[in-house]
Parts: structure tokens; C-alpha cells; sequence
């Protein structure tokens, strides 16, 4: 009888549950979505339907925020998943309630024997009478219902909210990339191709050129897919961009356009504009890295070393404090640090780095099967390619040959991942795991020592005691941190590599650009100016650049060539700068007014560059420094200050003893310091603040986490090697 009292009284929670699963797995699940769509189309798609205000206003915020949903649908599943959220709400509220009293059903006179004197005023208020079924219905109502509506509400507004911070996000992403989108649309009407055509150009490469290419690129679907003319495209783009940039660039765009003046001269001024907005930007983002600099080395160094000094002092001469050390230690620095990173992110996003991208960004390019050569846009909608003697859309009817051309694609990423590793690690420096990672787990093997084995021995075999964890703990926190050195280690090695190299190539590209403007204003073809800067000086990119020749002379085409050098740096800037050569080229041999456009937009990014990296320097030494005396405190409370409080309390606590009317506490306290419990946890916050204080400082002194890497590696090998010769 209990066991079905047990079912009855917990089935509509059960119920519930398994009806709100599908709401629950929206996110991830294509099944749980089309179940979602058609139930809210069902119910509510005739009431999100009818015209009014609010309807507008959601349609404005959709299209800010580039749903992909018409909002008949989004309105729909967002009902739809607000009426259960509230009818789960309903149902959770009344067993949450029902928890609540029960946990509360405690006698007063218990709870009076417990808390002390003052307080016994708090066991009649705490305490919850025993209640009528009226009562206890009426409470449980109103659990029920205030849950549920509270959580029906809240998701609502939630799901509404989420679109205006995605719209948001989308408008800084869109200022970030627009400087580079009007200069690629400045140089290609310097070329000759009509407006209509430079816009469909621009978005036919969205990957190169951000969220702004993206937005102008529903401008072009309009006008190629509902025959909007370009005006009333444009207007409508600059209705509904969240981007307050764009809004005004096309506006002013679509007057221009209208009183017949003169475009390129137009998009020269603007691209003047943005140009001194970068240099006022980054002045921006400078003034706010000297302020987190200073804040993250009060708050976060200092603060926690203030912190860790004081509890240390009053756990040698009054109480044990060790807990609570060892809570800012391993909690406390570590989660602020993340919430720190975050933050940062957060408020420096679109401001990271000249036109919107950060130093390590790469490309990311789709390269048409079989061929090398890269899609316009990257998008899936590129047209197919076939492997070779089949017309292009005719279906295979060997059944054979469709299975292993199957198992081709399935394994092709795998494959070209596998058939050049250096260059994936490169690339990717987290793939350097798979190296570093065993053998890692090798040198750890390695590294263990008797006493370790043995300490892991008493720990599985007795029983669990926080004695024997914390000597565990102190037998292998060495070989770890000596694992987390080579892991990380391997990580920034392959980071810097790429970086490096990046940079080599990206210094030569305004000078190759450049160098081939010159020489095709002299009459030279494309074909010749790449022949001639093949045998040129332009460093790591001459080497490149003598790809793209050899190629040519192998019979492939020059946009061909081009598209493959550019898939093989993996620079954005490179990226930019052939894919508005290779555009040019399609409307004109004469492309050298292009190339010197391109050429000041990337003499002008690296300028920047190189500024901002000059500035972020002090931001990088800040940070070292405050490490470096966060470490020598530490270190002297280890080797010095402890030692010394416990020598003296022992030889003076036996004297202290003898005097009549001396109170021995305080030497008594002094008598149970644990040195090596110390020294354990000043290694262990050593290292952590180390690695922490080095992402930071990649953060801060170079605009990336990833940057971090090679920082948090140097520190914390610094920490390792001073507390090893303590």
C-alpha cells in the first residue's frame, strides 16, 4: 500500500516531467523543435497572426537579431514553451511548497535547545503549526501558482530578451567589420563593376568579411530574389540593422545612389572615416585595459594576498584559519579570475583589435571538393562539383561507386587532418593534446616516487580521512604540475609558432600589394606581376607567392592559385587581399588602383597593430611584477615567518607557563603550527595564481585568452622552480 501511495504521489511529477521534455530539449534537438513548431502552430499560430503593435515591434527585433524563423513560427514555439514552463512550474511549485513545510515542520521546543539564548526568539517563527487541509491547500495554491507564473513569465521574457542581445552582439559585430567591408566596396567601384554587382560580390563572401557582409547580403537576396530595387534594399537595411553604423552608412548610401553623385567618392569619405574611428577606438580600448590591468592587480592579486597573509597571521596565534585559506586558494581566485576573463570579453567585445578581428584569427574558408579552389561565400549553397567525367547534377547508378564516395566524405575531414598533422597542430594548437597528452600521462607515470605509490596505497586501502588526502595530495601535486607544464607547453609552442609565422606573412603583404600595383599601372598583366614578384624579396610571403606562380605554370588558373594560397596562410588580411584581387580581376585587367587601396588598408591595420601591441607591453609587465611580489610574499611566509612563529612558540611556551598569571593561549596556539600544511598550500596557491595571473596577462598585455597559454606556462614554471629549492 505505501508503494502505491509512493506512485500516486509522485505520478503528475513524473507526468509533467515527461511532457516538458520536449520543451527542455528544444535547443539541442531537431525532433524536440518540429514536435515544439507543430504544437504552437497548432494553438497559438492563428492569435500571433493578427496585426497590432507588439507584432511589429517582435518582427523589428527578429530581424535585428537574424532569426531564421518567420515570427508566426518563433511567436508560436515561445508561447508554446512558456505554457509548460508555467504548468511544470504549477506542478514543481506544489512539491518545492510541500518540501518546504516539511522541512520546516521542526518542534519549537528542539529548536530552542539548540540555538542559544538570544536567539530562542527565532524557534516560534521558524517553526510551522500544524495546518488544516483548508490551510495547507490554500498554501500549496499559492506555491503553485506563484512558481509557475513566475516561471511561465520569466521564460517569455526570456526568450524575447535573448533576441535583443542577440541583436545586440550582431549590431557590435557589424561595426567591428564594416571598416573592412567599405574599403573591400571602395576598391571594387574603383574598378569599374557596377554597384549591383560590388554588392553581390560582398555577399558572395560573407566569411571573409564578417557579420557586415552578411547584413548588406539580404539587401542583395532581396534584389536578386524579389526584384527589390536597390534603394528601397538599402532602406530596408537600414531599418533593420541593429548596427547604428550601417543604419547611417546606408541611409547616406541610398541617397547618394539617388541623386546620381559620384559613389567612390562617397565610399572614400566614409572610408576615411572609419579609418580615423579605428585610431579613436583603439585609443578606447587602451584607456579600458589600463583599467582592468589596475583593477585585476588590486582585486585579484593583492586582495587575495592581503587576505591569505591576515588569515595566516590569525591561524598561527589565535585559531585554525587553514580552511579558509585553502578556500581563497583553490576557489576563490580561480572562479574570480574566470568571471574576470569573462567580463573583460564581454565589455571589450567588437574593441579587440583594428577592424573587429584579433591577432590569431584565421580564416574560415570552404575549399570545393577535389579542387582546391574556395567557394564563393563558404556558404553550403556552393554549387556542386562533381570527381571527374560525370556531368555536374547527373546521378551515379553504380551503386558502388556512390557507397565509397560516401565514405569519402564521411572520412575526409579525418583524412586531411591525418595526411598533414604539423600544419592541423598549428592550426588548431589544441590538437597538440593528442601529442602532449600521453606522453604527459607518460612522464607522470614516471615521475612518481615511492612515496607517493605508497601514499595512493594508504588512501585506497584505509579509511578516507582528510589526513590522507592531503598526503596524496602532496606526493603527486609535483609530477601534475610538471604534466601541466609540458601539456601547456605544447599548446603555446604551436600557438606562438602560427602566430609568428602569420606575422611574418602579414608585414609583406602591403608591400606585395603594393610592388604588383606598380607593376600592372606599367602594363604588365596579372599573370606577369606574379611572375616577376615570384623571384622578388617578400620574406616568409615571396615564398607563397612562388607557390602561386609554380602553380600557374602547371596549368591551374590564377584565381585557382590564389585561393589556395589563401587557404594555406590562413591570415585574415591575406584572405582580404586576394579575395579582392581575384574580383577585380573579373572585372578588369587594371586593377592597380584596387591593389593601392588595399595596400593602405593593411599598411594602416598593421600601424595599429603595432601600436597597441607597444601600448599592452605595460599592461604585460604590470601583471609580471605584481605575480613576482605575490611570490616572494608567499615564498617569505613559507621559508621565513612560519618557521619563525614556531620556533618561538616552542621554546616559549614552557616558560610562559611557569609565570604566574600569563595566559599561555596564545603560545599554546603557537605550538600546533603545520608547517608542511602551509607550505603545501602556499605551493599549491603559487601555481594556481600563476596560471591564472598569465591568461590574464595574455589577455590584457596581448587581446587573447590563447595568448595567455604561453604566459601561464612561464609563470608557473617560475613558481615550480622557486618552492622546489625551498
Amino acid at each position: 500500500m505505501a508503494t502505491i501511495d509512493l506512485i500516486v504521489g509522485y505520478l503528475p511529477l513524473v507526468v509533467v516531467t515527461l511532457l516538458a521534455a520536449p520543451v527542455a530539449l528544444f535547443p539541442v534537438s531537431r525532433r524536440a523543435r518540429l514536435i515544439v513548431s507543430r504544437v504552437g502552430l497548432h494553438v497559438f499560430g492563428q492569435y500571433v497572426a493578427e496585426r497590432s503593435q507588439n507584432r511589429e515591434d517582435q518582427i523589428t527585433r527578429m530581424r535585428a537579431a537574424f532569426v531564421g524563423e518567420s515570427h508566426r513560427v518563433f511567436a508560436s514555439e515561445t508561447l508554446v514553451i512558456a505554457a509548460v514552463s508555467g504548468v511544470a512550474g504549477s506542478v514543481y511549485g506544489v512539491y518545492l511548497g510541500a518540501m518546504v513545510l516539511r522541512s520546516l515542520a521542526i518542534d519549537p521546543e528542539v529548536l530552542r535547545e539548540v540555538l542559544p539564548g538570544p536567539a530562542e526568539f527565532l524557534a516560534t517563527v521558524a517553526g510551522v503549526p500544524n495546518l488544516s487541509p483548508v490551510q495547507l491547500f490554500v498554501v500549496l495554491l499559492l506555491a503553485s501558482a506563484t512558481f509557475g507564473t513566475a516561471l511561465a513569465a520569466g521564460t517569455y521574457w526570456g526568450r524575447w530578451t535573448y533576441l535583443d542581445q542577440k541583436a545586440r552582439a550582431r549590431g557590435i559585430e557589424i561595426d567591428a567589420t564594416l571598416p573592412r567591408t567599405v574599403a573591400f566596396v571602395y576598391a571594387l567601384s574603383r574598378s569599374g563593376i557596377p554597384f549591383q554587382a560590388v554588392l553581390r560580390t560582398l555577399s558572395h563572401n560573407q566569411d571573409v568579411y564578417g557579420e557586415a557582409a552578411r547584413e548588406l547580403g539580404v539587401a542583395v537576396r532581396d534584389m536578386d530574389a524579389f526584384g527589390t530595387d536597390i534603394l528601397t534594399a538599402l532602406g530596408e537595411t537600414a531599418e533593420r540593422t541593429p548596427s547604428e553604423n550601417l543604419e547611417e552608412f546606408t541611409e547616406n548610401l541610398a541617397s547618394v545612389l539617388s541623386s546620381g553623385q559620384s559613389v567612390s567618392t562617397y565610399l572614400h569619405d566614409q572610408y576615411d572615416r572609419f579609418q580615423e574611428e579605428a585610431e579613436a577606438q583603439q585609443r578606447r580600448y587602451l584607456d579600458l585595459l589600463a583599467t582592468f590591468a589596475e583593477g585585476y592587480v588590486t582585486v585579484l592579486v593583492a586582495g587575495p594576498l592581503f587576505f591569505i597573509t591576515i588569515l595566516v597571521v590569525i591561524g598561527l596565534v589565535m585559531q585554525d584559519t587553514l580552511t579558509l585559506v585553502r578556500l581563497i586558494s583553490y576557489l576563490a581566485i580561480p572562479l574570480l579570475t574566470f568571471g574576470f576573463i569573462v567580463y573583460v570579453d564581454s565589455i571589450t567585445e567588437g574593441l579587440t583589435a583594428p577592424g573587429g578581428e584579433t591577432e590569431d584569427d584565421t580564416t574560415r574558408l570552404r575549399i570545393t571538393k577535389g579542387t582546391g579552389v574556395v567557394s564563393p561565400g563558404g556558404g553550403d549553397d556552393a554549387s556542386p562539383v562533381t570527381d571527374g567525367g560525370t556531368a555536374s547534377g547527373e546521378r551515379l547508378s553504380d551503386r558502388a561507386n556512390r557507397e565509397r564516395l560516401a565514405v569519402y566524405d564521411r572520412i575526409r575531414t579525418v583524412r586531411e587532418t591525418l595526411s598533414d598533422p604539423v600544419e592541423t597542430i598549428l592550426r588548431q594548437p589544441v590538437y597538440s593534446l593528442f601529442v602532449t597528452g600521453p606522453l604527459g600521462l607518460l612522464v607522470f607515470w614516471l615521475s612518481l616516487e615511492e612515496a607517493a605509490l605508497a601514499a595512493a596505497a594508504a588512501f585506497l586501502s584505509g579509511p578516507s580521512s582528510t589526513e590522507a588526502v592531503w598526503e596524496l595530495v602532496a606526493a603527486i601535486d609535483g609530477p601534475i604540475v610538471r604534466v601541466a607544464l609540458f601539456v601547456l607547453g605544447g599548446i603555446a609552442l604551436a600557438h606562438e609558432v602560427q602566430k609568428r609565422r602569420l606575422r611574418r606573412i602579414e608585414a609583406e603583404v602591403p608591400d606585395f600589394l603594393e610592388r604588383m600595383a606598380s607593376i600592372n599601372e606599367a602594363g604588365v598583366t596579372i599573370v606577369g606581376s606574379l611572375e616577376r614578384l615570384s623571384k622578388a624579396e617578400l620574406g616568409r610571403l615571396g615564398d607563397e607567392i612562388d607557390r602561386v606562380w609554380r602553380d600557374i605554370q602547371w596549368g591551374s588558373n590564377v584565381e585557382s592559385a590564389l585561393a589556395r594560397m589563401e587557404h594555406r596562410t590562413g591570415s585574415p588580411m591575406v584572405s582580404r587581399s586576394m579575395t579582392l584581387i581575384r574580383n577585380a580581376m573579373a572585372a578588369s585587367g587594371n586593377i592597380g588602383p584596387v591593389l593601392h587601396i588595399a595596400a593602405d588598408e593593411a599598411q594602416e591595420t598593421r600601424r595599429l597593430r603595432r601600436e597597441r601591441r607597444q601600448e599592452m607591453l605595460t599592461y604585460l609587465i604590470v601583471i609580471y611584477i605584481s605575480f613576482f611580489v605575490f611570490l616572494g610574499i608567499v615564498t617569505a611566509l613559507t621559508v621565513a615567518f612560519i618557521p619563525a612563529i614556531e620556533a618561538a612558540g616552542q621554546s616559549g611556551g614552557v616558560a610562559a607557563s611557569d609565570v604566574g598569571g600569563v595566559d599561555a593561549g596564545v603560545l599554546g596556539g603557537l605550538q600546533t603550527v603545520d608547517t608542511e600544511a602551509y607550505q603545501l598550500l602556499f605551493f599549491h596557491t603559487a601555481a594556481i595564481q600563476g596560471i591564472c595571473s598569465g591568461i590574464v596577462a595574455g589577455q590584457l598585455g596581448e587581446g587573447s585568452v590563447a595568448d595567455g597559454v604561453k604566459h601561464a606556462t612561464v609563470l608557473l614554471g617560475i613558481a615550480y622552480v622557486v618552492f622546489a629549492f625551498l
